[in-house]
């Protein structure tokens, strides 16, 4: 008996000592060993890798962790541009609301600056200011002396255009001109606008505004000319019933009352109540010189 019993309790020391020294293991240490064991479980059992979560069909290889690590890694790209993309409309919106803001001032601003002109335009013709142009935010004067200088009724730029038209840039820059009385290169300017934009509504201007240009240089033969062709060519146009105006001036530069009164009672006849008011309100003075009956 004394014989084995030195084996046996050597047996049970042996046996008592890993479950000891797992006792004496920290927590972490411990799941190390178990993920350890876990993994060369699944070597095991998965020789091809570890299983993707769609797999299930017999077919189906197993997915390798080279193929999972890439996948994660174009999810990661996938999921930056996204991002990308976010930032980059946020920015785009808030450059279109700040652009909208600007064009709203803007047109604003062209509103307040035509009523104004209109409204000063308005008070010196009933004040018995001097019948003149018909432009409305020009300088207003001509290189012809009184009584016959021109009131200014036309606006370098309609107030609903859009600032990045061509045509109302071309036609915008040949006004400036006008008004700083440099009368060839406005007509010059607004020659090539009307070759550059043929259909624009602003021809009727610019065909108008060569021919003040040509009456307030003292070339009153080819504004009249200019001026009826602007008339007969677009009735329609906007600036028509001006040159029919400003037809009735040049007549009456070259010596043809006659002739003036005939462009007057004309623009009476085909535009009427359709005139605009400042027309209509230099009409009576200007067949009053030409001695219209």
């Amino acid at each position: 008996m004394r014989f084995h019993f030195v084996p046996l309790t050597a047996l049970a020391a042996l046996a008592l000592t890993p479950a000891a020294a797992r006792d004496r293991a920290t927590p972490e240490q411990r799941i190390d060993r178990l993920e350890k064991q876990v993994r060369q479980v699944q070597k095991s059992v998965f020789p091809k890798g570890q299983p993707a979560d769609t797999a299930g069909f017999a077919d189906d290889p197993a997915a390798t962790q080279i193929q999972a690590n890439q996948l994660s890694a174009r999810l990661d790209a996938i999921e930056q541009q996204m991002t990308e993309l976010t930032r980059a409309s946020e920015e785009n919106g808030n450059r279109l609301a700040t652009m909208e803001a600007d064009l709203a001032r803007l047109r604003a601003d062209q509103d307040r600056r035509l009523r104004a002109i209109e409204s000063d335009s308005g008070a010196n013709d009933t004040n018995g200011g001097p019948a003149a142009s018909v432009e409305t935010s020009d300088a207003g004067s001509a290189d012809t002396p009184p009584p016959a200088p021109r009131p200014r009724l036309e606006t370098p730029r309609a107030s609903n255009a859009a600032p990045a038209d061509g045509a109302e840039a071309a036609y915008d820059a040949g006004f400036r001109l006008w008004e700083a009385k440099k009368y060839d290169s406005a007509i010059a300017s607004l020659r090539k606008m009307i070759a550059a934009y043929p259909d624009s509504r602003r021809v009727s201007w610019a065909n108008n505004l060569i021919g003040r240009s040509m009456l307030d240089k003292g070339d009153y033969r080819p504004a009249a000319d200019i001026l009826l062709a602007n008339y007969r060519g677009n009735k329609a146009g906007e600036r028509a019933p001006d040159s029919l105006y400003y037809l009735g001036q040049a007549s009456l530069k070259l010596g043809q009352p006659a002739q003036a009164c005939k462009a007057y009672a004309e623009l009476e006849n085909v535009y009427g109540t359709n005139m605009r008011p400042a027309l209509r309100t230099l009409l009576p003075a200007a067949r009053a010189e030409a001695k219209c009956k």
